[in-house]
């Protein structure tokens, strides 16, 4: 593909394998980490060893104060590792999740959500705009919980209806700039997300199983892939679209 892709949470689950996925696929990738360098340096060195470049940036996508340095950060390693001006695609990925439900969800818990998955991608995608390519990309990880409805994930699922709303609105206003924004949203996927419940717990992996049309719940690397399809220039005519990677979970 030749691509410089942004991915934010890049060091684990979801964003890593898609990190990995999109280098094998022919593009460069600069990924975001919270906390664990070490685990970032792994991504950057198995990019590097397929041949592509890779640098990782620490971020708190929760501090959004952090983001014009963040951005002053990006510009110089455009420059230097890179030898470019531009990113092609921005992937906001980063996110957690609090399993509550609506009556004991406190103003804290929403707070931090809503800074995670909706202030975020809003703020940061305002100030790296300059730095994407004509013809570039933003896509936003949301939820099969934007579409379906279960108990203990309210405040989440808020936060993830609101991202759409957003990308169809960004869609809108950014075609001027020959920018389109979609939204991927993954149904449950075996990560360390949550705590690693849909992975771990043997009873709630079946059950999901049985309620998704292919039979199983999903892996890292099949929302990688449906990730690959919408970088990819043949998705040059998609935008403003809400695409679920879940295999059919309640259908």
């Amino acid at each position: 593909m030749n691509k410089l892709v942004l991915i934010t949470g890049g060091s684990r689950g979801i964003g890593r394998e898609s990190a990995l996925y999109l280098a094998e696929k022919g593009c460069d990738v600069i990924i975001t980490y919270h906390s664990n360098k070490d685990a970032a340096d792994d991504v950057v060195s198995r990019i590097k060893e397929i041949g592509r470049s890779a640098t990782a940036l620490a971020l708190d996508v929760s501090q959004t104060d952090t983001f014009s340095h963040f951005a002053d950060v990006v510009e110089t390693q455009l420059k230097s590792e890179f030898s470019r001006k531009e990113l092609d695609v921005i992937i906001h990925n980063a996110g957690m999740g609090i399993y509550k439900s609506f009556e004991d969800t406190t103003e804290s818990d929403f707070d931090i959500l809503m800074n995670t998955h909706l202030k975020a991608p809003f703020f940061l995608s305002q100030l790296l705009l300059s730095m994407i390519a004509p013809q570039g990309q933003i896509i936003h990880i949301s939820s099969g919980l934007a579409r379906f409805s279960l108990p203990g994930y309210t405040a989440y699922a808020t936060m993830k209806g609101a991202v759409e709303v957003l990308t169809r609105y960004l869609a809108k206003e950014l075609a001027t700039k020959q920018i389109r924004v979609n939204t991927l949203a993954p149904g449950a996927v075996e990560t360390d997300f949550g705590g690693g419940a849909v992975r771990d717990n043997t009873e709630l992996n079946r059950s999901i199983a049985n309620q998704t049309a292919l039979g199983r719940v999903g892996l890292p690397d099949d929302i990688a892939k449906a990730l690959a399809m919408l970088v990819s220039d043949d998705s040059s005519w998609v935008t403003g679209q809400r695409i679920e990677a879940s295999g059919g979970m309640f259908l």
